[in-house]
């Protein structure tokens, strides 16, 4: 239980230490989490075996069993967490949010609700803790976003809010059919055509506008754009991951006698999603809206892997959301570097930095270069992947969906152009502290390192992914 408890102790030590410790302290804790983490991945045999954390073996008179564990499936995300968590305090370790209490404690309360939606075997425990991630990103934006922030949050509330009633719904009409809450139960529970599609059609509603799926997409780009650059960070390279690793474990497991009647609905939205929001990246001038509808369109190619539900598809789903959530800090980073220093995130307001910052023109290549799945890339190996198996199930849509790789070059390379080339339109650019270097570093390595040696990740994923596809089989 110590992946979850260490979160809340240092939530509530940032609130008692000194003003001038506090970003050390939080450091001092994410490493921490960081280092439990990976003692506990190192420990673990590739069988997709499952690690309790918490059983009281007994059932309440409501169904809830308070069961949390995690097979490589939970482990690979409670991993990806608590890299993304150090990365994000780095990237604003020398802002002056970086010394708030508040925003310490909240920020690691974020993190011991995401570990706790990785971790939840029983359906209304993941309820719980997937309510409670909306508490501190909320509060995050809302404290510390922009002036116009509060009319663009109410929208993300109430997206959110109805997302939330829809997967209640859903879990509630389950467990008139299972034994209890538990994920077993759950699964177990054999659902006639119609229920199971409206169950699969509730945990379909509050995912795909977590994640976001098209047209439930429109409250992502000016939240993004409102909320402070960890905020944005927390939102694009985390938080909509529970809505993938949801689709994974709960939606298509406990519903799948409605997945031969969804898959194609939810293939076509996704490609919609995917080249709609990749030609309006195209047009954007700010630069925070052409990162947040490029997310939308990654997104949707990883959502529409998850539907075909095959091995291969949906372990190379698992590396892209680890992929996507590397390169979403780093871009996220370089248009939040842009904007501090600019004042600015109009495209056309920048011009010529990287003659005054070469060391910012540099990482920002990089991180383009990453953002694009070049060869030798963990998303050259993921993006391939998945559209290999969505052009095996649909030749169509596999075409189709191919078309976002020369979009995603046009937005992202032109986002470069216009920032970094050019004649100078300032006067002088601060170029990158030793914070923001090792954070680019760090995710240039990582994304290298998962594209030379992917079955790592693929080893730690497939014996879980195959236990789950074999349920849905026997359904």
């Amino acid at each position: 239980m110590e992946l979850i408890i260490v979160p809340l102790v240092f939530a509530l030590a940032s609130l008692l230490v000194p003003r001038q410790a506090v970003k050390y302290l939080s450091l001092a804790g994410v490493l921490v989490s960081l280092a439990l983490v990976g003692i506990r991945a190192l420990n673990y045999g590739n069988e997709g075996s499952e690690v309790v954390l918490f059983d009281p073996a007994y059932v309440t008179n409501f169904g809830l069993t308070f069961k949390m564990a995690y097979d490589g499936l939970g482990l690979f995300m409670i991993l990806l967490t608590n890299i993304i968590m150090p990365l994000i305090l780095l990237a604003n370790f020398n802002s002056p949010l970086a010394e708030n209490k508040s925003f310490n404690a909240l920020f690691f309360l974020m993190q011991f609700a995401l570990i706790g939606v990785f971790t939840a075997m029983d359906g209304l425990m993941f309820y719980v803790f997937w309510e409670i991630t909306l508490i501190p990103v909320f509060l995050i934006a809302l404290w510390f976003g922009t002036q116009e922030r509060k009319k663009i949050l109410i929208k993300f509330f109430i997206y959110t809010f109805v997302g939330s009633l829809a997967m209640l719904g859903a879990l509630i009409a389950l467990k008139a059919e299972a034994l209890s809450f538990a994920h077993e139960h759950m699964v177990a529970a054999q659902l006639t055509a119609e229920t199971a599609f409206w169950v699969m059609g509730g945990f379909f509603l509050a995912f795909a506008i977590k994640a976001p799926i098209f047209p439930l997409h429109t409250w992502q780009p000016d939240t993004y754009g409102v909320s402070p650059m960890s905020g944005t960070m927390l939102l694009s390279a985390l938080m909509l991951k529970m809505a993938l690793y949801g689709m994974v474990r709960w939606m298509i497991p406990v519903a799948p006698e409605a997945l031969e009647e969804m898959i194609m609905p939810v293939l076509i939205l996704s490609l919609i999603g995917m080249l709609y929001t990749a030609v309006i990246a195209i047009k954007q001038q700010d630069i925070k809206k052409v990162f947040a509808y490029a997310s939308i369109s990654h997104v949707g190619l990883i959502a529409a892997g998850i539907m075909i539900f095959s091995k291969d598809a949906v372990s190379a789903a698992f590396l892209q959301m680890f992929n996507h959530s590397l390169v979403a800090v780093g871009l996220f980073l370089c248009a939040g570097i842009l904007e501090s220093r600019l004042q600015t995130k109009d495209l056309g307001s920048m011009g010529g930095v990287a003659k005054l910052a070469p060391k910012f023109g540099f990482w920002f290549a990089v991180i383009g270069f990453a953002a694009v799945s070049v060869p030798f890339s963990s998303g050259f190996i993921g993006e391939f992947l998945l559209l290999k198996e969505l052009y095996e199930y649909e030749w169509i849509i596999g075409l189709a969906a191919g078309l976002t790789l020369i979009f995603g070059a046009v937005y992202t390379l032109r986002a470069y152009q216009l920032s970094m080339f050019g004649a100078p339109k300032m006067e002088s650019f601060r170029d990158l502290e030793w914070n923001e270097i090792l954070v680019f570093a760090v995710i240039a390595i990582l994304v290298v390192l998962l594209g030379l040696f992917p079955q790592c990740a693929f080893d730690l994923v497939e014996p879980s992914i195959e236990k789950l596809i074999s349920t849905v089989e026997l359904s």
